[in-house]
This record gives structure tokens, C-alpha cells and sequence, in this order.
């Protein structure tokens, strides 16, 4: 496994590792990590045991960020499912990584953009309070979920440019375009209707770019006379129709059934 996973470091490592090679790489890994298995307390504390833990936790990290870059996130919910009974179960017997706590953040930021809210503060709970009032990597994640819950989709947009590593830019697109469904949303319960620009201007979109029309195509916005975009059409409700002779007829029915009761 030793052989493998230098391999693996040194084309991580580099400017533009080659993903494709990076994947099968880990695909070998992985058999061999099922070889090594999840040590028991006992097992865990052995010092030549301890060397092959850290190893594959090392693996595990360089899978969670493989998993981000090519944008396989079910295999991302894996790895990170992995990884974290290596920083929560063996941490008595393990140094603490130091790229735990950029992953922990990481993994709640996921959490965040997929709008997954209860297991968001599942794993909050599992964190010291010292750690999420003063840890570069978690207080971000933090922020963002109060800029959420409060509505102010805003500072979201705008906290993209400031997350703590680049590796969270991946799961801050994915909040990003919750958040500008979510102010969508907004426009068109509280405005009949709203200028094109003025419309951009609180997406966080530029006037007639592809994202702004892909949105309002998806969205089924459509343009008045005077080139504003109109709701009115979204917030009317259809009309029911009630079949008012069908009613008429059961009624006469249940009549006739009554009489022949008494």
C-alpha cells in the first residue's frame, strides 16, 4: 500500500494532478484499505496498526477532494462517512490530522448547500464550542448558515470570494445557486413585477447574461409591454371548475335513498 499511496501524494501534490490516474489509483487503494480494516480499540493502539491508520486517513482525504473536483458526490458522502471514524472514533489513538478541521468544515458546508439543515447541526453538536467560535475553517460555515435561516441571500453571494480554502468553492457554487432560487422566490411573491436590471441586480447577475436567462426560462418569467418581468400570470390561481349538475344529480340520488330508509 506504501507504494501506491506515494504515488498518489506526489501526483496530488502537483499544480494539475491527473484525475483520471488519481481514480485509479484510489480504486486499488480502496481494496487495500478493506484489507487493513477498521481496527478495534486494541488493534488501533499497536504502533504498526497506528502507521497503516494514518495512512489510509491520509488516503481518505486526498479521495474526499478527488471526489469534489470531478464532482462525484455521492462518492464524496462515502469517503467523508469514512474519514470521520477516523477523526471522531480513533482520535485517542491518532494525531489529530492537520487538515481535519478544513475538512470538518467542508463537510458541513455540504451539508448547508444541499440544504440538508438537521444533519447540518447534527454535526455541529459533535464539536467543542471553542471550535466553532474561533476555527478559521468552521466559522465561515457558520455565518453562512445564519445568512440563510435569516434570509439575507446577500452576504451569501457576496461570501464566496472569502471562504477559507479552495477546495469549498465547489460546494459554495452549489449554495450560491440555492440562494439566488431562493431570492427567485422571493421576487416574485413580493413584486407584481420588476425591471430586468433591477431583477440582476438582486440575483447577483449581470443584465442579459446566460445564467439570468437560463433562470428565467426555468422560472417561466416572461416579459411585459413595457420589457418588465410580470407575475401576475404566476400568482393567479386556476380557476376551479365545479360541476354543479354532477352535485345536483348525487343529492337527488341520496334523497331517494333516505325515503326508501324511512
Amino acid at each position: 500500500m506504501s507504494n501506491l499511496f506515494k504515488e498518489l501524494k506526489n501526483e496530488w501534490a502537483k499544480h494539475t494532478p491527473n484525475l483520471a490516474h488519481c481514480a485509479q489509483l484510489l480504486d486499488v487503494l480502496k481494496l487495500e484499505l478493506v484489507h487493513v480494516g477498521f481496527a478495534g480499540p486494541k488493534e488501533a493502539a499497536k504502533s504498526g496498526h497506528n502507521e497503516k491508520l494514518q495512512t489510509s486517513r491520509e488516503m481518505l482525504e486526498i479521495a474526499v477532494e478527488h471526489s469534489i473536483k470531478v464532482k462525484d458526490y455521492p462518492a464524496y458522502e462515502r469517503y467523508m462517512a469514512q474519514l470521520n471514524v477516523y477523526y471522531y472514533d480513533y482520535d485517542k489513538f491518532l494525531e489529530s490530522s492537520p487538515a481535519m478541521h478544513k475538512f470538518i468544515g467542508l463537510n458541513l458546508l455540504y451539508m448547508l448547500a444541499t440544504n440538508r439543515i438537521a444533519d447540518f447541526h447534527i454535526l455541529l453538536e459533535r464539536l467543542p464550542t471553542a471550535l466553532l467560535l474561533h476555527n478559521s475553517f468552521i466559522m465561515p460555515v457558520l455565518e453562512l448558515e445564519n445568512y440563510f435561516m435569516e434570509g439575507r441571500y446577500n452576504k451569501i453571494l457576496q461570501a464566496k470570494k472569502t471562504m477559507p480554502s479552495e477546495i469549498y468553492s465547489n460546494f459554495m457554487d452549489m449554495l450560491v445557486n440555492t440562494a439566488k432560487e431562493e431570492i427567485a422566490s422571493c421576487l416574485e411573491k413580493s413584486c407584481v413585477k420588476i425591471a430586468p436590471k433591477q431583477a440582476a441586480l438582486r440575483l447577483g447577475l449581470k443584465p442579459g447574461s446566460p445564467e439570468l436567462t437560463e433562470l428565467t426560462q426555468r422560472r417561466k418569467w416572461s416579459l411585459d409591454a413595457d420589457g418588465n418581468y410580470n407575475f401576475a400570470n404566476l400568482h393567479a390561481k386556476p380557476v376551479e371548475v365545479v360541476p354543479a349538475n354532477d352535485i345536483a344529480e348525487q343529492t337527488l340520488v341520496y334523497a331517494q335513498e333516505l325515503e326508501k330508509i324511512v
